[in-house]
């Protein structure tokens, strides 16, 4: 009785012990009598005990390699260290499993391959401006070389290329004198800009103070023709008075003695006096000095 139970018990136990739950972004490979059965996706399998395993877990998820820089030569016998970064995926368990032995190992040194034969046949400018163009290519080269160990090669990229030390301080001088030379550029295109805005300023200050001194003038001969133009109008009302009240010769000669008074008082040498302004004249001395007898 008691090893029927146990007997129960451990066949329980060596049950749930094969039962797998595969998750999401794996797969399991499947060996029965170690050659290859199948492969578990996402769920939950039954394995059956003693007679199959699990060979190999496997995990479907993007991954990333990044490898140590490698020394390459470049095509005018320039020696730079690179390192690659390698971005990749398991497509097909079965031959990652079985394709290759170490098939990080294998990318890493195929990379390196690949990069040396590229940037043998570029020189150092040009590795130096052309990093997407040689990216490109080592993806295309390197995702058709594991496609066979079930592997696809999604992006490939070099993270840094370092030259020689005397390159990078000869690099760096001209990048420096590229620096200065736009700083220069960039500074006497402000100073021709502060100069051109301060020219605009003072042409518009001109501008300004020409109009205001114009609409001055205008203002002053505006007034200067509206006073004008009231002593025209008051001396044309008072002739009209004058022709209305209709003045006898008397009056018209006692004006014509003020006007003579008024003009010699003046700055004039000469005068010259109408005929009718003398007879006048004489009859007022007479008669003063008539009064002067009496």
């Amino acid at each position: 009785m008691y090893v029927l139970v146990i007997l129960i018990l451990l066949v329980i136990v060596v049950l749930v012990r094969n039962i797998r739950i595969v998750q999401q972004a794996k797969a399991f490979v499947v060996e029965r009598l170690g050659a290859y059965k199948t492969t578990w996706n996402v769920g939950i399998h039954f394995k059956v005990p003693f007679i199959e395993r699990v060979a190999k877990v496997v995990s479907l998820k993007e991954q990333v390699a990044d490898f140590p820089p490698q020394p390459v030569i470049t095509k005018d016998n320039v020696t730079m260290q690179i390192d690659t970064v390698v971005y990749f995926q398991i497509t097909d368990p079965k031959l990652y499993t079985y394709g290759i032995e170490q098939p990080i190992v294998a990318i890493e040194n195929l990379a390196a391959t690949t990069l040396r034969n590229l940037i043998g046949d570029l020189e150092l400018d040009q590795c130096l401006t052309s990093r997407d163009i040689i990216n490109t290519r080592m993806r295309a080269i390197l995702d058709e070389a594991t496609d066979p160990w079930g592997i696809k090669v999604n992006r490939v990229e070099l993270k840094n290329i370092l030259p020689p030390k005397e390159i990078q301080n000869a690099m760096e001088k001209q990048m420096k004198a590229e620096r200065e030379r736009r700083e220069a550029i960039l500074k006497a295109e402000g100073e021709k800009r502060a100069a051109i805005l301060e020219a605009e300023g003072e042409k518009e200050s001109a501008i300004l103070r020409a109009d205001a001194k114009k609409q001055q003038q205008i203002l002053e001969a505006e007034g200067e023709a509206e006073a004008i133009l009231k002593v025209q109008t008051a001396t044309a009302e008072g002739i009209r008075l004058i022709n209305a009240a209709a003045p006898s010769d008397a009056v018209l000669k006692i004006k014509a003695m003020e006007a003579f008074a008024s003009a010699a008082q003046g700055s004039a040498t000469k005068i010259i006096i109408p005929s009718e302004i003398q007879g006048l004249a004489g009859l007022a001395a007479g008669v003063i000095e008539s009064a002067k007898e009496k």
